[in-house]
């Protein structure tokens, strides 16, 4: 071993490690560069030369995975936010909101629309904190359909998705039109496609019960994006929707607000995860109350699909679908991202399935469960000390003592 390289130990811990629901008690968790190398009672004093971190009476996990969020809004969706914001300072913006993301222990994203490559690279090369991405760029939508920005006056609002050159524009119609988008996504720098295959509460012109896209415009896309070796996410809230999505082969429903017993049987059979953010449609109303100028339209859809999509997202769970956790932040202010973890463990999910749906089953949906995701020797060295052993879910956010991202202390 090399004297540079730095060799951590979390000592004494209680170490949920993700790879099953239960935790370890009394375990020392070694790290070394970037990486985990050992896991297991005792190795404190086998390391000599380490910096010994006493946690004792500490939850350690893995670091935690947020599967949908979006870094170019921040809980305020109002036309005049966008319209008076100069362009640039959307990206100091959403420097500053990946950083509030990372100190609530969050330390891998999907960006599910808004970041460029250019916010991925930053982050890589250490020129701004926040959690390791994986990003979408934009979200293809049909015209009229939950991307589509366009109001009755004849004008698009400015927004999150508008067109620059790290952006490709996000409509399109057709399979003809949808590989050649899917392919300048690819080329911009997209890790995953997505795609809305209904309505949404947000868009000023759909409704989140109708679908969207036909089986031909769908295929072509998971053609297209399983060529070039990304996933699909599909924003699917309309029972018809997702049902759509999952015969084409898309990996992930994001919302899931209007499921049925078939859609929930068809998700079973073809693995399909949900991810659920249930505090999106909450966020929404939220918003309004903080006196975010929204229209009338958008807050009367937000309050019809609360009740119904905690029934949806429950049934889900009590099937057995595979559940990532994902907040949908940026319709919620960044930072309350534990929130949602709350709000699963409400529905039936034992506070172990919640913690594995926050790091092992989060990371496998993204497809780099051999990085990250569970603390084993090998992995990524991405982990949140907690105070307490306990594994309730209700309060994590206020018990966060310590954050390593690739090994290095970056937050507490």
């Amino acid at each position: 071993m090399s004297s540079s390289i730095e060799r951590t130990v979390l000592a004494n811990a209680t170490v949920f490690d993700g790879t099953s629901a239960s935790v370890s008690p009394n375990t020392d968790v070694v790290l070394e560069g970037d990486r985990i190398v050992a896991v297991g009672p005792g190795l404190a004093a086998q390391s000599r030369g380490a910096d010994v971190v006493d946690c004792a009476d500490k939850l350690v996990t893995p670091g935690l995975i947020d599967c949908h969020v979006h870094f170019l809004a921040d809980g305020d969706f109002g036309p005049n936010t966008h319209a008076q914001t100069p362009f640039s300072l959307n990206f100091f913006r959403a420097a500053e909101r990946m950083e509030r993301t990372l100190t609530s222990g969050i330390t891998t994203v999907r960006e599910a629309g808004g970041a460029d490559l250019g916010l991925k690279e930053a982050q890589e090369e250490g020129l701004i904190a926040g959690p390791r991405m994986q990003i979408s760029i934009s979200i293809l939508s049909q015209t009229g359909g939950h991307g589509d920005t366009w109001e009755v006056c004849g004008a698009h609002m400015p927004g999150m998705l508008d067109a620059h050159p790290g952006r490709p524009h996000n409509i399109v119609d057709g399979p003809d039109q949808m590989r050649i988008k899917v392919r300048e996504l690819i080329r911009a720098g997209a890790d995953v496609i997505k795609v809305c295959t209904s309505g949404g509460v947000l868009s000023p012109r759909d409704d989140p019960q109708h679908p969207h896209f036909v089986a031909g415009e769908l295929d072509v896309l998971v053609e297209e994006a399983t060529a070039a070796h990304r996933f699909v996410m599909a924003h699917a809230q309309a029972t018809q929707g997702i049902k759509n999505a999952v015969r084409a082969g898309i990996r992930s429903i994001e919302h899931g607000i209007y499921l049925d017993a078939e859609a929930i049987e068809m998700m079973l059979e073809a693995g399909t995860y949900l991810v659920p953010t249930l505090i999106a449609p909450m966020g929404v109303i939220d918003a309004a109350e903080r006196g975010v100028d929204l229209p009338a339209t958008v807050l009367d859809k937000a309050k019809a699909v609360v009740d119904v999509h905690r029934a949806s997202v429950a049934a889900a769970i009590e099937a057995g679908v595979k559940i990532a956790m994902g907040t949908d932040s940026g319709v919620t202010p960044h930072g309350q991202n534990l929130r949602e973890l709350a709000e699963m463990a409400s529905l039936g999910m034992t506070p172990g399935a919640v913690l594995e749906a926050t790091t092992r089953v989060a990371a496998e949906l993204m497809g780099i469960e051999d990085e990250i995701g569970t603390i084993e020797p090998g992995k990524v060295a991405d982990l949140v000390v907690f105070d307490g052993t306990e594994l309730a879910v209700e309060d994590l956010g206020s018990r966060i003592d310590g954050i390593y991202q690739s090994g290095r202390l970056v937050g507490r």
